[in-house]
């Protein structure tokens, strides 16, 4: 008997999805809550399991299919036993697997044996470099191998990449030296709705920049003073992002405009604050929210952006994580950006950019010292924002890192 498998649902007013990949193919064995696929949709990407144990039967979409809430893609046969002939030779059709008197020790087998395990990024990254995937402990969902493991092993072993070895009569003579070669690779679901979500802001906002710059000698000299107590009582490393969530706090209360957002010929106020917090993905950049930043405190809001980072990572972010925002900060910083005009994430009417710090000399009490400087960004919808507003919104930014103390009593 065969299970049928089909597209769960995905997130409010979400009708379809495309097969992102295929984690389990015909012929392998799966057990129950096990992943067989990874769906994309606009936002995130969702694996769905398995309700049933048994031996997969038939994928009916391919990578890069768009496929529609209900759909059936798969089959699942209950047992190896249970499977009919046609499953049979289904399985004997799609079996890829190397005889062991032909079997090679090399990266492009050990590739080979592991697709089952391995994403298309991972097993190309597994070839490039000759690494034995089964020497490398995977660091992401359920121990499967990323890219970044791959990458992390080769440094390790001190191996430039290499190509992966193949004794196949058919395959093509390698490039003549000099040859310049090109790739084509379709956008993923989640790379296609960035793009036009940033082109939208970019054709329906006013978008306009304003700079300024920020001494962040106070919070290096608290965070140094308090990490080891921090860590130790709340279990979490204090970084720099609590602190810019406040303080984009104390702002967005004081100037409501920058926490508000444009609804047809409406403007729409909030008196919370939610908080995006742009962090990478394996697909991509995604916007996870922090909510309720004026209710938390420092802990709370720095271990909600660690479980986010994590499961970007992972790939578990849902679509309620994604949710909602009144405001964005995107931290470019931690690439070695030293300044940038970021976009506004809509329908929100704001956000910040925050960018990495150097010593620079600055003039303080008439003498030139040098202090750790950054560069802060604030664009906005002109439509809805002011220049003195943004301003305004910004210089009080700067102040509360300058002097955290106002963040404590409310300046």
């Amino acid at each position: 008997m065969a299970t049928e498998i089909t597209v769960p649902t995905l997130g409010e007013s979400v009708t379809e999805g495309s097969i992102g990949e295929w984690l389990k193919q015909p012929g392998d064995a799966v057990a129950v809550d096990e992943p067989i696929v990874s769906l994309e949709t606009d936002k995130v990407a969702i694996e769905v399991p398995s309700p049933v144990s048994g031996v997969i039967g038939e994928l009916k979409a391919e990578i890069g299919d768009t496929v529609e809430v209900g759909a059936v893609i798969a089959t699942i046969i209950d047992g190896v036993a249970q499977a009919g002939p046609e499953e049979t030779r289904a399985r004997k059709d799609t079996d890829t697997s190397v005889p062991v008197q032909d079997a090679k020790p090399d990266a492009a087998t050990a590739a080979s044996d592991a697709s089952q395990t391995l994403s298309p990024a991972v097993r190309r990254a597994v070839l490039e470099h000759g690494i034995d995937p089964s020497t490398v402990k995977g660091t992401g969902k359920d121990g499967r191998l990323t890219k970044e493991d791959v990458i992390a092993a080769a440094k390790a072993k001190g191996d430039d990449p290499a190509p992966a070895a193949t004794t196949s009569e058919s395959a093509p003579s390698a490039a003549p030296a000099g040859a310049r070669n090109t790739e084509r690779v379709k956008m993923t679901r989640l790379r296609q709705t960035i793009a036009k979500r940033l082109k939208s802001a970019q054709d329906t906002a006013a978008l306009l920049t304003t700079f300024n710059d920020v001494d962040m000698t106070a919070v290096i000299e608290a965070r140094t003073k308090y990490k080891e107590l921090f860590a130790k009582k709340h279990d979490i490393k204090l970084g720099f992002m609590g602190f810019f969530a406040k303080a984009a706090h104390l702002a967005l209360k004081d100037v409501p405009s920058v926490n508000a957002q444009i609804d047809g010929d409406e403007i729409v106020y909030h008196d919370y604050v939610d908080i995006s917090v742009a962090v990478s993905a394996p697909n991509g950049l995604v916007v996870p929210v922090v909510r309720d930043v004026d209710k938390k405190g420092f802990a709370q809001i720095e271990k909600d952006i660690a479980d986010f980072g994590k499961r970007a990572k992972d790939g578990t972010l849902t679509m309620d994580d994604m949710s909602g925002g009144t405001f964005t900060i995107s931290n470019g910083g931690v690439f070695g950006s030293l300044m940038s005009t970021p976009i506004i994430n809509p329908p929100q009417s704001a956000v910040l950019g925050l960018h990495r710090i150097e010593d620079r000399p600055v003039v303080v009490n008439g003498e030139v010292v040098v202090r750790p400087m950054m560069y802060i960004a604030l664009s906005y919808d002109h439509r809805l924002i002011d220049g003195r507003e943004a301003v305004t919104a910004l210089k009080i930014m700067k102040e509360a890192i300058e002097d955290p103390t106002r963040m404590l009593i409310d300046l």
